[in-house]
């Protein structure tokens, strides 16, 4: 009897992923990878960034081998900064180089897909989301050394004085809510394999910085990584990462830095193409001042618990809860709701933030363990249902690392709610999603924050505290006289929480002189009264250096029509087009637009070749249960689907006899098999 039992609860673990993957609305990311013994293609990663004035121009370069005896298809799946534009890339195929081309994204993977078989290397980078992209690459033939160059620029906007420029290295794992619409091939495309928790990353990783401010610098420093710097010049200095990090692609890499004075650079940026001519306003808003009453608030935390916040993520959210918490005052109230696969609530009804009550929440919060998936939108569904306090000014605060895969389903949930309550966002871990931590406060009129370490999450709670005090600046408005602009954004600017600056990007034409001539006039109301300023548009330069403001301005466009929008009938089309256009017309990779690289040689004469996911690290910090947490998940199992009798597939999709597996974290060995009738009988 012992004996059927324990078939019976065996050939149920082992058959778990065959109905996982027999059920389209499950997708089968991630999962684990299962060590076959041959060598893995992507060999080394490395990001070479120059910084100049506000601009950050990044060349990242992935070298793949084939140290095997068939020729491979190499699929890898890596991050990058939120408001990345990436506007060029190459490969490169021993002292031959492919210049990348863009187009329309279906056709794009279409074009890859007929060299791919025609036997031509060819590469081709596609968008899966605004800071996720996937970089295939086809027919390394063996003993093949292949670069593959991707360019991107971003601004580096200060806060409080600070820089701060990231680099994001892993992609974390995504918990996938049950999606309808999703295929099964469309499943397997986007499926991910991981290594286990603590492994050091298959590949190894470099980064370069050279920074060009134009104001002597102050001091720059990294958290996250050793680095050796070398000041060329009181404004110039060189960031290498030490030796001892070629492991460090397991965590975002983050490089603070200060200007002498500490003041933001004011400044007004011009660029004139041969077609269009663009403008960049950033000015320094005015000092915070303390407000002499401020109105009573409520605060409703919204705190991930999921798996993959389980061990140090979780520590990190306990101790930040209970900075936020000190920072109330007893005319405050607050109320917590946890989150995973359900989730719960410290109270129906908010609660005065007395000693008491915080006590109560913080014993409820000492209790969590994490464990389960991360159902965010029941979570944000129940929050904004609680029961309002009358008199109080309303604010979501939401702790979660991020790992879904249901980023626009939030924005459009909070932008829906927008009447209720304003919405702040703390990224915890070193490798969060920052494209949904970004989002979820930009869309709620609030401001993002991360916190990497308990010492960090003192610091960000320190600073929410001066956030909520009281704005920097209400009522912006922005004019702009004697020059013809258009397109211009944003057309609203919503209350300065911080000491950031003013950004207004648009276009202009020249007028009579031939040159630009004109001012923008910013007005507002600060905490001692009105506020004036103004930026003269004939008192900067065009200069060529600052080319990349066209890049930046299309790609600034894409984010507020389309990152945190979900796209549906004839409005959706409309936008779909309009992102299309714009990727296309200002050679961008997009949702809709990719990248594609062919050689003209035709190397591999049979077209046949083995297809390998280049397994990624776990962040640092996150555990095994971050991807073994669920029923669906409960073995990992890559694509194609594993036939009745050989569930144990390694990462190249050969079938393997015995495997390690995982539940909840816990790894277990199979090695037996289950007939065709055996399951049908189960």
């Amino acid at each position: 009897m012992k004996s059927k039992i324990f078939f019976l609860l065996f050939s149920i673990l082992i058959i778990t992923p065959v109905i996982a993957q027999d059920n389209p609305t499950k997708t089968l990311s991630p999962y684990f990878y299962v060590k076959s013994g041959e060598s893995l293609p992507l060999l080394h990663t490395e990001a070479d960034v120059n910084i100049a004035r506000v601009m950050a121009d990044v060349k990242v370069t992935q070298i793949y081998k084939n140290n095997g005896k068939t020729p491979i298809e190499a699929i890898y799946t890596f991050p990058s900064s939120v408001n990345a534009a990436v506007y060029d890339m190459q490969m490169r195929i021993g002292k031959r180089t492919i210049k990348a081309k863009i187009e329309e994204k279906e056709k794009a993977r279409s074009d890859y897909q007929a060299a791919k078989q025609q036997g031509k290397s060819a590469s081709l980078l596609e968008q899966k989301r605004p800071n996720v992209f996937t970089m295939n690459v086809a027919n390394i033939m063996p003993g093949d050394t292949i670069h593959v160059d991707l360019f991107y620029t971003e601004l580096i906007v200060p806060e409080e004085g600070v820089y701060e420029f990231v680099y994001p290295t892993v992609v974390g794992p995504r918990y996938s809510e049950p999606s309808p619409d999703e295929s099964p091939e469309l499943a397997s495309r986007n499926s991910i394999p991981y290594t286990e928790e603590g492994e050091k990353p298959l590949y190894t990783f470099d980064l370069n910085v050279q920074l060009q401010t134009g104001i002597p610098i102050q001091k720059a420093t990294c958290s996250t990584h050793k680095i050796n710097t070398n000041f060329i010049k009181k404004d110039n200095l060189i960031v290498k990462l030490d030796k001892s990090e070629t492991a460090g692609g397991n965590r975002d890499f983050v490089l603070k830095y200060k200007l002498k004075g500490e003041k933001i650079e004011n400044g007004l940026l011009l660029y004139e193409g041969q077609k269009e001519n663009f403008f960049l306003m950033m000015m320094e808003p005015p000092k915070r001042v303390k407000p002499q009453s401020i109105p009573a608030r409520e605060y409703v935390f919204i705190v991930d618990i999921s798996g993959s916040m389980r061990g140090f993520p979780l520590s990190v959210s306990k101790d930040l809860m209970k900075d936020l918490l000190g920072q109330l005052r007893p005319k405050d109230k607050f109320n917590i709701l946890f989150f995973a696969g359900g989730n719960s609530v410290l109270s129906e009804t908010s609660l005065p933030a007395n000693a008491s009550n915080i006590k109560k929440a913080m014993d409820m919060m000492s209790n969590k363990r994490g464990g389960g998936g991360t159902r965010l939108l029941p979570a944000l569904q129940r929050a904004l249902a609680l029961e309002k306090s009358d008199n109080f000014s309303r604010n979501f605060v939401i702790l979660t690392d991020g790992y879904v895969t249901v980023e626009k389903e939030a924005f459009e949930l909070i932008e829906n709610n927008l009447g209720n309550a304003n919405v702040f966002a703390f990224g915890i871990g070193k490798s969060v999603n920052r494209y949904i931590i970004d989002g979820m406060a930009r869309v709620g009129m609030g401001t993002p924050f991360v916190a990497k370490t308990q010492t960090e999450a003192k610091e960000k709670a320190k600073i929410f505290k001066k956030y909520i005090e009281s704005p920097v600046l209400t009522n912006i408005q922005t004019k702009i006289k004697g020059l013809e602009v258009y397109d211009v954004f944003p057309k609203t600017i919503p209350d300065l929480m911080a000491e950031r600056p003013l950004m207004v990007f648009g276009k202009y034409k020249h007028g009579e002189h031939g040159s630009p001539v004109g001012e923008i006039a910013v007005s507002g109301k600060t905490g001692k009264g009105k506020f004036n300023a103004k930026m003269k548009f004939d008192e900067n330069k065009p200069d060529i250096k600052n080319r990349a403001l066209r890049y930046l301005w299309a790609r600034h466009k894409i984010k507020q029509i389309g990152d945190y929008k979900k796209l549906r009938g004839a409005d959706g089309e409309a936008i779909k087009k309009e992102v299309t256009e714009l990727g296309l017309n200002y050679n961008l990779l997009t949702s809709y637009t990719s990248f594609i690289a062919i050689d003209s040689e035709i190397r591999n004469k049979t077209g046949n070749s083995e297809t390998v996911k280049q397994p990624l690290p776990l962040p640092e910090g996150v555990p095994n249960s971050a991807v073994g947490g669920r029923p669906a998940m409960a073995m990992a199992s890559p694509p194609p689907r594993p036939k009745p009798g050989n569930s144990g597939v390694n990462i190249r999709g050969s079938r393997s006899n015995a495997t390690d597996y995982y539940v909840d974290g816990v790894r277990n060995k199979k090695s037996n098999s289950i007939k065709e009738q055996e399951l049908k009988e189960i």
